[in-house]
């Protein structure tokens, strides 16, 4: 004959799973945070390579089925990036700061060569083989076309240095997803005539000076 739990037992456990659950997803949600990771992606993501393969996208499918399809895809992306900034969050907290030092400074390093490139992707070479399907295959296919494009991409790696960096993983899964969201929104409705009046390599230069900031606001905290 088994005896019962101690009173109050079976509580105390929900009471720690909630606990956990909350420090991983931060619901106590850091608003300056998930403004900051906003901004950050958004301004990052507006000239990359995948803002422009679902403008391409869109062309060829309905519009509200591509958004469905590569908000999917990011949706898993920034998953995936939020699961490891946090895993990398329990390494030593200068450690933390210091790769996400380096990260920053990769980023604006690397949107600086893009912008002096000058060299403007069409986004077909991503959809070349995108076959000319409708309903949900058009879902599956800009899911897979943008999963394929975003993986080990620029806004993944910022968004795992800033889950690491703040500490409030669900501010900055907020903050990134809506970003992206937004951005791909933003190119199947108005992609061709935003790029009319935006220049893509000053898009560049902007998100390269945004990851200058977030490195400075890094080495402070670093030798403070």
């Amino acid at each position: 004959m088994t005896s019962d739990p101690p009173a109050g037992l079976g509580q105390a456990r929900d009471v720690d799973v909630l606990e956990a659950t909350d420090r991983f997803w931060g619901v106590s949600l850091d608003v300056a945070a998930l403004f900051l990771t906003f901004g950050a992606i958004f301004v990052v993501e507006l000239p990359d390579k995948t803002f422009l393969a679902t403008l391409v996208l869109s062309t060829r499918y309905r519009p509200i089925l591509v958004w469905l399809g590569v908000g999917s895809a990011f949706a898993v992306q920034t998953t995936v990036a939020v699961v490891l900034g946090h895993a990398a969050s329990f390494l030593p907290e200068n450690a933390v700061k210091t790769i996400a030092l380096l990260l920053f400074l990769a980023g604006a390093v690397f949107l600086v060569r893009e912008g002096r490139s000058h060299q403007q992707t069409s986004g077909d070479e991503f959809v070349e083989n995108a076959k000319d399907v409708t309903g949900f295959r058009a879902v599956l296919a800009s899911f897979l076309v943008l999963f394929a494009a975003e993986w080990g991409d620029l806004s993944q790696l910022l968004t795992i240095s800033l889950v690491a960096r703040y500490e409030a993983p669900g501010s900055v899964f907020i903050g990134a997803l809506g970003a992206l969201l937004v951005v791909s929104g933003l190119a199947v409705i108005a992609g061709r005539t935003l790029l009319r009046f935006v220049s893509l390599h000053v898009l560049h230069y902007v998100g390269a000076a945004v990851c200058l900031l977030l490195a400075t606001l890094t080495l402070v905290e670093i030798v403070r």
